[in-house]
């Protein structure tokens, strides 16, 4: 019996997949008593009770309200929020940017072309962790004092405290102001959803611009909603209103759009020379200019060859944003770095740390594989 058994290729190979599972398990069974074993040798109580006491450090900026007196649960969830928003931030601008990159890389013009190529190569084979360092650097020690700001545009300043721009706000009723964004923002989206659809001499879209700006114009007048620009300006020693990014944030954000567009740009430029060199000349047999030939035959092709590869570069911008530590800036993994030099919970911080980064990937994969099977059914109808 054990003979058959063992010249039996499906058996041979589900014993070893067991054998392998037993072994797995009791590798991670020896690990967990362990690291028990020694904590409680130290002292160390294992598990999340501390996420309720006093954080009992400072951040220097957070999008969400924050005190030191604030509990270690509501710190991680400030860095989580600043780790969402920087990534995001990034992932657009380099994405812009790396589509100009990929424009000038396949440029007649060889002055264009050969300024992109230096940069892709200049940036692409240097460390990320020193280009933050540099930016951080040109940031803090080379940039003017506030009273000498440089100026690049109108009503936006640089100095060694960070960069200062106009921002606009609503102002007005905000059960009005809701509901009215609501409507607008339904109505943009139905007109979009109908300019898809082959309906010959139906301008969705300027007809959803038209009644999303009606329907904001009613709620200017009813709930007295008004949009107001509010302009930086020197008072003392910094500058007052407006936004502002601080040293760090607007080091790590330089610093991660410059690098991650240089890749973005690779992959897209690569996804338009996959397109056949046919399409072009049919596009050009039909009168189309360069750009239109591009907008409308060229690009919707060449996202099939995009999308992946931009996925994968879209989830290293989010795991790159750890380097956040190198310039100060108070994402997730500088809290949680943070709370395991104060608490010792070493193993919970990891874990949460992983436990995140994890879930924020899977959801960006999952987003872009879903919009990647939308666009190969909407080619292939």
């Amino acid at each position: 019996m054990l003979k058959r058994l063992w010249y039996h290729g499906r058996a041979r190979a589900v014993l070893a997949q067991v054998l392998i599972a037993c072994g797995f398990l009791g590798a991670l069974g020896w690990l967990a008593w362990n690291a028990h074993a020694n904590l409680t040798e130290r002292g160390i109580a294992m598990g999340f009770g501390y996420l309720g006491e006093a954080a009992r450090f400072p951040m220097a900026e957070s999008l969400l309200a924050y005190q030191p007196t604030d509990s270690y649960g509501r710190a991680f969830v400030v860095g989580l929020v600043n780790t969402l928003y920087i990534s995001a931030l990034v992932i657009v601008a380099s994405t812009v940017l790396g589509f100009g990159l990929a424009l000038a890389r396949r440029s007649r013009h060889p002055l264009v072309t050969g300024i992109a190529t230096v940069y892709l190569e200049a940036v692409r084979n240097t460390p990320l962790v020193v280009q933050l360092l540099f930016w951080y650097s040109l940031v803090t020690l080379n940039l003017p004092s506030v009273r000498h700001a440089l100026q690049p545009l109108p009503g936006v300043f640089l100095s060694v405290r960070g960069l200062f721009f106009p921002s606009l706000s609503l102002q007005g009723d905000a059960r009005v102001l809701g509901w009215a964004l609501a409507v607008a923002g339904v109505l943009l989206w139905g007109a979009w959803r109908l300019a898809r659809r082959p309906v010959a001499g139906a301008p969705w879209r300027t007809l959803g611009v038209i009644a999303a700006a009606a329907v904001l114009a009613a709620a200017a007048g009813w709930g007295g909603v008004t949009v107001q620009t509010d302009t930086p300006v020197l008072r003392g020693l910094n500058f007052i209103g407006g936004t502002a990014f601080t040293p760090e944030f607007t080091a790590l954000l330089v610093g991660l759009t410059i690098y991650s567009a240089a890749f973005s740009g690779e992959i897209i430029r690569g996804g338009i020379d996959a397109v056949p060199a046919g399409q072009w000349e049919a596009a050009h047999s039909l009168g189309l200019k360069p750009i239109a030939a591009l907008r409308w035959i060229v690009v919707p092709q060449a996202l099939r060859v995009i999308i992946p590869p931009m996925t994968s570069q879209y989830l290293s911008i989010i795991k790159n944003t750890t380097l956040a530590l190198a310039v100060g800036y108070p994402d997730l993994s500088f809290v949680i770095t943070t709370t395991i030099n104060q608490t010792g919970q070493a193993i919970e911080g990891v874990a949460v740390l992983m436990a995140v980064y994890l879930s924020i990937s899977l959801s960006v994969s999952l987003f872009m594989n879903l919009y990647n099977r939308r666009l190969l059914r909407t080619q292939r109808a």
